[in-house]
């Protein structure tokens, strides 16, 4: 064979080479192209299913409920803790107490015999 035979037969592999390498490039191409489009499917039905707008208003009425049962929860624990930390209450559930308690000892001892109270007098 020739310089110019072998020389041929380089630049013709060479050449063969690049055809594999851009086909293989226009293959990765279609199969990237076809990924996106089922993506693109997918991406539709999923919009179609979600409806975003009407989703974005549920999650605002939620947040605004959410909210609501906040406030409203702070509320109320306000108001229970401004009512049991009232002094006031404390001494006046304390005096009832005591009056129940002076009932019930004036009625356990007007139960006791003569003799029993007399010696608890002394």
């Amino acid at each position: 064979m020739s310089r110019k035979a072998v020389n041929r037969l380089y630049e013709n592999k060479a050449q063969l080479n690049s055809i594999s390498m851009h086909l293989g490039e226009s293959v990765a191409i279609a199969r990237t192209v076809g990924h996106l489009s089922k993506s693109a499917e997918v991406m539709k039905l999923v919009n179609n299913l979600m409806k975003a707008p009407q989703m974005a208003a549920t999650m605002q009425e939620f947040s605004k409920e959410m909210t609501k049962a906040g406030v409203i929860e702070e509320i109320v624990n306000d108001a229970v803790d401004t009512a049991l930390d009232s002094e006031d209450i404390e001494e006046e559930t304390e005096e009832e107490v005591n009056k129940v308690l002076s009932e019930i000892a004036g009625e356990t001892a007007a139960q006791l015999p003569e003799a029993v109270r007399k010696e608890r007098a002394r």
